[in-house]
């Protein structure tokens, strides 16, 4: 008797009602020519016809973490055979963090280039709300956007971020060209490296070598001065019969970058901390997203200058009578200068000549003294020791360098402005600092040290008796 045979991989008729069920089990047509078709007289080759028609038919069966898969997505879409597109939320979050992964809260142009990957990330989701809508990390991803957009204030309409940066990059963002390698001549990209320098209270010096230093340096004098950047400060005196200074005029030049920026000058002095450079903008470069701007965040105490162009942040403020400042600089910038413009406190710290300091260590209260030489005798009357170091510790809990000028400060002025002075520059290490481990110095103790050198001293001289007598 002649039977047709199924040919293997031919057509199956698509059924929607129960696929996992026909799936399971082999055709009747084939269990019933199993034991009719081949007559009676043959049970043992009809029983191993449908062991080999089974097993081929297991060996066709999918796996069954695919037939769970499957099931679910007739869950989701019944009575649709036709071969669905993938949800691809986890593309979208990829290219979320591949946007946001080198931005820095610190960094100037954050809040512009977060609110564009941001709405890259809406738009993706948006792209696939039909395929993903019975996707829950789906739903999440949108309410995550949605508050994120609040939080940063990003509106919704706006430029998004390339999935592609290394095909095309804003050449006035100083980020941007390290990405494209364009500053290094191509090849291996490396992060560029940040200095931080300040300058506070009376005035304290912190370089671009994270070296402390308190000067005297009263009248004009450069802090940077570079191919991109140039910051001077005049130091006044602070109190009668004393060396001590604090800063009441700052002046920057942010030079002209090829098309990002003509130069802008900013100027600040007590009592006159505009939002505005000299030519009454705030902002240089063409277009919507500015390569240079100014913020003003408290008004007439405390302004940021935000230069993309080239990487830097400045921080500008007042505290009682005195100004303050800190930069945040790429290493590579803040290094170009000519040798003529060797003298910046910020790169090569104060001429030995103007230190008040003893290698970093101040007069008081490190070394236990009283009184910084040359105190006026008005000064004593206002601050103790005692009293001045309970003022700075409601501030700083840390006795590390800037809580040691906070005394300094109070013990040589009286003024309590001073506190918060070094408490705003230790907040603006902790903004601006590109490495945490190094937010805090803290002072050697000399007394210390040179306790231990007598101490070594003595045991030596001990020692030389023990070997001449014996």
């Amino acid at each position: 008797m002649m039977r047709k045979k199924r040919k293997r991989g031919g057509p199956i008729a698509c059924s929607c009602s129960s696929p996992i069920a026909a799936a399971a089990a082999p055709p009747l047509e084939s269990r019933r020519a199993a034991w009719t078709g081949m007559g009676r007289a043959a049970p043992l080759c009809a029983i191993a016809a449908a062991n080999a028609a089974r097993a081929e038919q297991q060996q066709r069966r999918p796996p069954p973490a695919l037939l769970v898969l499957f099931s679910l997505g007739l869950l989701l879409h019944t009575g649709d055979c036709q071969l669905q597109t993938p949800c691809r939320i986890q593309k979208c979050t990829t290219d979320f963090v591949a946007l946001t992964s080198h931005l820095n809260s610190a960094l100037d142009g954050f809040d512009l280039e977060f609110c564009k990957a941001l709405r890259a990330y809406s738009a993706c989701t948006y792209r696939n709300s039909k395929v993903c809508r019975g996707n829950l990390v789906y739903h999440s991803a949108v309410l995550g956007i949605s508050d994120l957009m609040s939080q940063r204030n990003c509106s919704k309409d706006g430029p998004t971020s390339s999935t592609n940066p290394e095909i095309t990059h804003d050449p006035c963002n100083y980020s941007g060209r390290q990405g494209a390698g364009e500053l290094r001549g191509g090849g291996e990209q490396t992060p560029p490296t940040y200095f931080f320098c300040g300058l506070f209270g009376d005035p304290h010096l912190r370089t671009f070598k994270d070296h402390f230093q308190t000067c005297k340096v009263e009248g004009a004098w450069p802090l940077i001065d570079n191919n991109y950047l140039s910051v001077q400060v005049t130091n006044v005196p602070v109190v009668p019969r004393s060396s001590a200074t604090a800063t009441n005029k700052i002046t920057i030049i942010f030079k002209s970058y090829q098309d990002c920026t003509d130069q802008k000058v900013y100027q600040a002095v007590t009592d006159d901390l505009p939002a505005a450079f000299v030519d009454g903008t705030t902002s240089g470069g063409d277009g919507d997203t500015k390569s240079l701007h100014i913020v003003e965040r408290v008004s007439g105490k405390y302004v940021e200058m935000h230069a993309r162009y080239i990487g830097t942040t400045v921080f500008v403020r007042q505290l009682g009578r005195y100004l303050t400042l800190a930069i945040r600089m790429p290493e590579e910038l803040a290094m170009a200068y000519e040798e003529s413009q060797d003298l910046q406190l910020c790169v090569n710290g104060c001429p030995s000549s103007e230190r008040i300091d003893d290698s970093g260590h101040l007069p008081l209260p490190v070394m236990g003294q009283l009184l910084p030489p040359g105190a006026s005798s008005q000064t004593r009357s206002v601050y103790t020791l005692e009293s001045a170091t309970a003022k700075c510790h409601e501030k700083m809990l840390l006795k590390d360098i800037y809580f040691y000028s906070c005394v300094f400060d109070l013990l040589t002025t009286g003024d309590a402005n001073f506190t918060a002075a070094a408490h705003s520059a230790l907040q603006d290490v902790e903004a601006l600092h590109p490495r945490k481990e190094r937010w805090h110095i803290f002072p050697d103790n000399g007394a210390a040290g040179q306790g231990q050198q007598l101490l070594c001293l003595s045991l030596g001289l001990v020692c030389l008796m023990l070997v001449v007598f014996l």
